[in-house]
């Protein structure tokens, strides 16, 4: 019989590809505060225990994540504080705590802008992180001056950043800009070009691959690449939205061009997420298997969180469930945890399984029993569910 159980366990247990996530700042609050003047971002501050499990699940799931870093760095001035020690210590006589871990996002004032109680996974975190910056929108002053016919550089650099950092849209005015200048290679506009090519499939990135190494050398390859990779990113999130292969294929091949060292998964990815979105189960299989490749390092997490994803989207094919459960077998014996045990025992119950499910969810619960009474508790009443027949 085939049963139909819901997985458990959130995708936000699972671990995911590292790269290259978030850049922390190390020196003093106060230095943090003066940065974040120069700079005109907001803080984040993680602040944390070192006994904290939810906090290790952030610094060893969370922060390490490429698409996290190149959100955070981007935006942000990010801070690491042990609010059981040195300088957390007095930081939280300001901003008090009273769960761990709590997320403060500070404005260079010192205001607080936003404070979220609890772990967050890897879309949470970036959606949390567009939600204060939308919060914090200064697009407005500069739209007023702008309308007004105000184009000095220094205003538009500043209108453009502001739209950037709320999530809305800023080619047109980077494009106005743009055609008006005779000289693109001074070192403003440069700056400029790095600002503003925030898709693939535009006029001002191919701009930004015409200029990059003067804007390198303004500013740093890594900073580059990081745009890069955003702006191929966005391109996909825009083919996704409208359906649209040809501009999923321009991103691919943009990244392949231009940031060939992590075009591979970035490819891989780009396809998984597309043809996820669209229902192509025939793609999509084939997109996984070239993802999970890309990481040697961390292949039973990310094996896991594929098998999730395709028991909960293609669940009614009968290949895709297959590959589904070889997924998830070999994330549960090479890992050698209870989420994937557990993870394997629920795709062998949806698959008809049920004596292997059972071995399974029992190996789980013995992996569980170490983690504490709520995770034995769980994985002890799927047992029980399955045994009775539900």
């Amino acid at each position: 019989m085939r049963l139909t159980i819901l997985l458990f366990f959130a995708m936000c247990t699972l671990p995911r590809l590292q790269g290259q996530g978030m850049e922390f700042f190390h020196g003093t609050w106060a230095e943090a505060l003066e940065e974040a003047k120069k700079q005109d971002r907001i803080i984040f501050v993680d602040a944390f225990a070192v006994w904290c499990g939810p906090c290790k699940m952030m610094a060893q799931n969370v922060f390490p994540d490429e698409k996290v870093g190149a959100f955070y760095n981007r935006n942000f001035i990010n801070m690491k504080l042990d609010m059981e020690q040195g300088e957390g210590l007095e930081f939280r006589k300001t901003y008090p705590v009273a769960a761990f871990p709590t997320l403060f996002y500070i404005d260079a004032q010192g205001k607080v802008v936003q404070q979220v109680r609890g772990a967050q996974d890897v879309n949470g975190f970036i959606d949390l992180g567009k939600k204060v910056m939308a919060k914090a929108d200064r697009s407005g002053e500069y739209a007023a001056e702008y309308d007004k016919g105000n184009r000095d550089p220094e205003l538009v650099l500043k209108y453009v950043q502001a739209l950037n950092k709320a999530g809305k849209p800023s080619l047109q005015i980077s494009n106005e800009y743009i055609r008006g200048q005779k000289d693109l290679t001074t070192p403003q506009n440069l700056n400029f070009i790095l600002e503003a090519a925030v898709v693939a499939d535009s006029k001002v990135f191919d701009l930004l691959v015409e200029h990059r190494a003067k804007i390198a050398k303004l500013n740093s390859e890594e900073a580059v690449k990081s745009r890069i990779y955003q702006a191929c990113e966005a391109t996909v999130l825009k083919a996704i939205e409208f359906r649209n292969r040809e501009l999923l294929e321009e991103a691919k091949s943009k990244m392949k061009k231009n940031y060939a060292e992590k075009s591979a998964a970035f490819v891989a990815k780009a396809e998984m997420d597309y043809s996820l979105q669209a229902g192509e189960v025939k793609e999509y299989l084939a997109a996984v298997k070239a993802y999970t490749g890309q990481a040697p390092g961390n292949q039973p997490a990310e094996l896991a969180k594929v098998a999730i994803t395709i028991s909960n989207s293609f669940h009614s094919d009968e290949k895709a469930m297959k590959q589904a459960e070889g997924y998830a077998k070999e994330a549960a014996e090479a890992g050698g945890n209870y989420e994937h045990y557990f993870t394997y025992a629920n795709i062998l119950a949806r698959n008809g399984k049920k004596e292997e499910a059972i071995k399974a969810a029992e190996k789980s619960l013995e992996l569980a029993k170490t983690k504490g009474v709520g995770a034995s508790r769980n994985v002890q009443i799927f047992i029980e569910r399955l045994k009775a027949g539900d």
